[in-house]
């Protein structure tokens, strides 16, 4: 009997050892906007110039990939480039900074000149210090006015959505570098 007591005893230690803590182990849940501190969204408007620069002694854009055969392509087909481009208020070199355009941008397409850009705005002035917005698209660089997806952001731009229209204002064709004119609109919270 003593020895039944003892077995007993083991095996409901052992299954109340391997039972819950009381923790829930789901996989998701869902949430009210309000838990999250999330009020009304709403729109802003941002403007400011994206300064690529691949030429001179300090670019802040260089090539880290290219295919075989980027050479011999009439579109630069598979050369890739990090860049970590200012971001200005106004569209001279000396105008203030109010960020960084950080990321990757690749030539992709055989037939047009068109990136994938994989790129974060990184704010660093005003409002949206320490804030980003993430884009994640395709920029066809001989078109006029480019529209490119707002995939999300950080800080004050947690979850960010809405678009950017890009507008080369200046390029030159020798070096290469250019000055691109952003809209950016975007909802967050």
């Amino acid at each position: 009997m003593a020895k039944l007591l003892i077995l007993f005893t083991i095996f409901i230690s052992a299954v109340a050892a391997s039972g819950s803590t009381g923790e829930s182990h789901r996989f998701s849940r869902n949430l009210s906007p309000e838990s999250m501190g999330l009020k009304e969204a709403k729109l802003s408007h941002l403007h400011f110039y994206y300064h690529d620069t691949v030429s001179g002694t300090k670019p802040t854009a260089v090539v880290v990939a290219e295919a075989a055969t980027t050479n011999t392509s009439a579109t630069s087909f598979g050369k890739t480039f990090v860049m970590d481009d200012p971001l200005t208020v106004g569209p001279e070199p000396n105008s203030k900074r109010i960020g960084g355009g950080q990321g990757i941008y690749a030539w992709a397409s055989q037939e047009e000149a068109a990136l994938l850009m994989v790129l974060n705005f990184a704010f660093t002035e005003g409002e949206y210090n320490g804030s980003n917005l993430s884009i994640l698209g395709r920029n066809a660089i001989l078109t006029e006015v480019r529209e490119l997806p707002i995939v999300g952001g950080s800080g004050i731009f947690r979850f960010a959505r809405g678009y950017a229209l890009a507008r080369t204002h200046t390029y030159n064709l020798t070096s290469q570098d250019a000055v691109v004119e952003y809209n950016v609109y975007v909802f967050h919270y």
